[in-house]
């Protein structure tokens, strides 16, 4: 199927041909047609499946063919679509996204979100944005200062809603939601369907056309995934080494404080290898400074929080690394689906030390396999990692 066999006008269809877009995804070819013909959707799909064009090229189709038949004239502070994101770099991706799908319409959006001066996004709303992508917070401040009104709406999408309510956004989202006009389209899309999610979607949307992509082995990340079990003290030596005797050109390095994120920077620095930590207390301009650095490939190595890991979308990332091993396997599977997206190789690497265990055998027992082992010369091991429970067999079986 192509994507003219979706409906999609000839300006997005001659955006799409020059963006390399041969043909749609799996989530894309069931959402978008759905979407255009009005309907409320709940679209649960993997990370790297597509789903942020699922969305916004209906949305871009939807609101063309208004402006084109003149059926509607946008007011100041007012806005037709929302997209709710649960984090900065999401809602500069997403709106990125619209900008490069939408660059031959008539249309425009804004991102919003907080850790920058509201004065800018204040003055962007003034004449109206056709589709704006926030963060739940510094859209509610805007909401309070009457700087935008949702009598307007159209669309709400919520994205990543998963990450959102793993986040915290719960009250915020149900705020938001007591805002919005009661006739609109509703579309959820998450990464994973926890009980959360549903109860969300179920106070949130009616009569919803409900979309599960599962991954099959032809269109799953071609990510190959190894460990080394480490005692703690020795993670950063071990990743040094690593870099240098791998001659790695490229990682994204999750860790789970941002005291620790600072501490591997200037230990990876004293061993003469330039790496640049990104998290929540890092202005905005920084961490953007960082990002543009990482994807052009002037910085090489990247240490980030787990709370990034929804907001990277980088082509041909060639590797992560869990320095620190996720509490939650739904993590583990957002951390290594920034690598190997697209169809390109991807590698995903672990350092679990004998308290990770635990964690260990819930990820492999989602996975349904082991996840192979290695060993390097000079990295000993004092406290053993037991082997995963998927490869335990009873005494009396054996």
């Amino acid at each position: 199927m192509s994507f003219s066999a979706l409906k999609l006008s000839e300006p997005l269809l001659n955006t799409l041909t020059e963006l390399g877009y041969s043909k749609p995804t799996a989530i894309q070819k069931q959402a978008i047609p759905t979407i255009l013909a009005g309907k409320n959707v709940i679209a649960a799909a993997q990370t790297g499946t597509g789903k942020t064009a699922s969305f916004v090229l209906p949305l871009l189709e939807k609101f063309t063919n208004e402006h084109t038949n003149n059926d509607h004239k946008l007011r100041g502070k007012r806005i037709r679509a929302l997209i709710l994101t649960p984090t900065r770099e999401l809602a500069v991706q997403v709106e990125a996204s619209i900008q490069q799908y939408g660059k031959n319409l008539e249309l425009t959006s804004m991102a919003m979100y907080g850790g920058v001066d509201a004065a800018a996004q204040k003055q962007q709303l003034i004449w109206g944005v056709d589709i704006l992508v926030a963060t739940p917070g510094r859209l509610l401040d805007m909401a309070y200062q009457r700087a935008l009104h949702f009598d307007e709406l159209e669309v709400l999408v919520l994205d990543e809603a998963d990450r959102m309510l793993d986040m915290g956004f719960i009250d915020d989202i149900n705020k938001i939601i007591e805002r919005l006009p009661a006739q609109r389209q509703n579309l959820l899309f998450s990464a994973t369907m926890s009980a959360d999610v549903r109860a969300l979607a179920k106070r949130t949307i009616n009569n919803a056309v409900e979309i599960s992509i599962k991954g099959n082995k032809s269109s799953q990340p071609k990510i190959e995934q190894w460990l080394i079990t480490v005692d703690k003290g020795n993670k950063s030596a071990l990743l040094s080494y690593l870099i240098k005797e791998q001659q790695w050109q490229q990682a994204l390095i999750f860790i789970e404080t941002k005291h620790g994120a600072a501490k591997l920077v200037s230990q990876l620095a004293k061993r003469g290898i330039k790496a640049e930590a990104i998290h929540g207390d890092r202005t905005q301009a920084v961490r953007e400074q960082i990002f543009d650095d990482f994807k052009t490939g002037k910085l090489q190595f990247l240490v980030a929080t787990g709370i990034a890991a929804r907001g990277i979308d980088i082509d041909g990332l060639s590797r992560v690394v869990n320095y620190d091993l996720p509490d939650k396997v739904d993590d583990y599977i957002h951390r290594i689906g920034r690598t190997g997206r697209a169809g390109a190789q991807g590698e995903a690497i672990s350092f679990v030390a004998k308290d990770n265990f635990r964690n260990l055998c819930a990820i492999e027992s989602r996975l349904g396999h082991i996840i192979e082992r290695k060993e390097f010369d000079g990295f000993p091991v004092k406290k053993t990692v037991p082997v995963s429970i998927l490869n335990y067999v009873p005494k009396n079986k054996r």
